[in-house]
């Protein structure tokens, strides 16, 4: 078995029960995983875990779920000792969890900032030292960030600033994890056609961000489909382990950088 293939390796999903990180998880076992673990924010995410669950068994493959808020350290290392306890010390480590604000920066509240910051900032931080401290050699780890980080643009400041610290947080881990053989990146869709994306923007604004981008009209929508994203995190977490220590922008041309 090749030490970069998905075949008999073991998964963790942060944010893995629906929209994206479902289909990553549904992904990786139809690929070979031998065991999945997805994590949920809420109980209102509990029957599409379930379906989740469902579909990564059918892929033949060996699949749990827990239920937690992220937003602490504590969070995050029961997390870990769960899906260990479950299914074994993780190859694979996925975090797709975060949270979208789009307001003007003069009218956002101090315990909205920090809610942002716990959840894309402080809850990344902490899923990678948690994966720095259990993966597997030559295990890969995998952040979702966001493709404004190559923007410049108004009312994504809490948004797009909150996840502007795993950037960085992905050289240090790539650097301080590399001497086992983890690899360590970070992929930013554009706008995806997701429950995610709809209720933080007005109608005109949906409309701007579905010709935003230079391949838009080779979207059904216009916007980042979630299938388009997934064989980019398949290939970063198996083939692509050499890609290290990198954010890469995977949006049709919606932001560089």
């Amino acid at each position: 078995m090749s030490t970069h293939s998905i075949e008999g390796k073991t998964v963790l999903i942060a944010g893995g029960a629906k929209n994206l990180g479902g289909l990553i998880a549904r992904d990786l076992a139809a690929h070979g995983a031998k065991a999945v673990a997805i994590h949920y924010n809420s109980a209102s995410a509990k029957k599409a875990a379930d379906e989740t669950i469902a579909a990564i068994q059918s892929a033949g493959a060996k699949a749990v779920a827990f239920c937690a808020d992220l937003t602490t350290a504590g969070a995050m290392e029961r997390l870990f000792a769960d899906a260990i306890s479950a299914i074994g010390r993780p190859d694979i480590a996925i975090n797709t969890v975060g949270k979208v604000l789009k307001k003007p920066m003069t009218e956002i509240s101090e315990a909205e900032y920090d809610q942002m910051s716990a959840v894309n900032a402080k809850a990344a931080f902490f899923f990678l030292k948690e994966a720095g401290k259990h993966l597997s050699d030559n295990g890969k780890i995998c952040t979702l960030v966001t493709s404004l980080l190559g923007a410049f643009t108004p009312f994504y400041s809490a948004y797009a600033g909150t996840k502007a610290p795993v950037e960085h947080f992905t050289r240090a881990a790539a650097k301080e994890f590399g001497n086992r053989g983890i690899s360590v990146t970070a992929i930013g869709p554009g706008p995806m056609d997701t429950p995610f994306f709809y209720p933080a923007e007005a109608a005109e604004a949906v409309a701007y961000h579905r010709t935003a981008a230079a391949l838009s009209k080779f979207s059904k929508t216009g916007l980042t489909d979630i299938q388009d994203i997934v064989p980019w995190i398949r290939f970063l977490v198996s083939d692509g382990w050499w890609m290290t220590g990198q954010k890469i922008l995977v949006n049709g041309g919606y932001t560089t950088k």
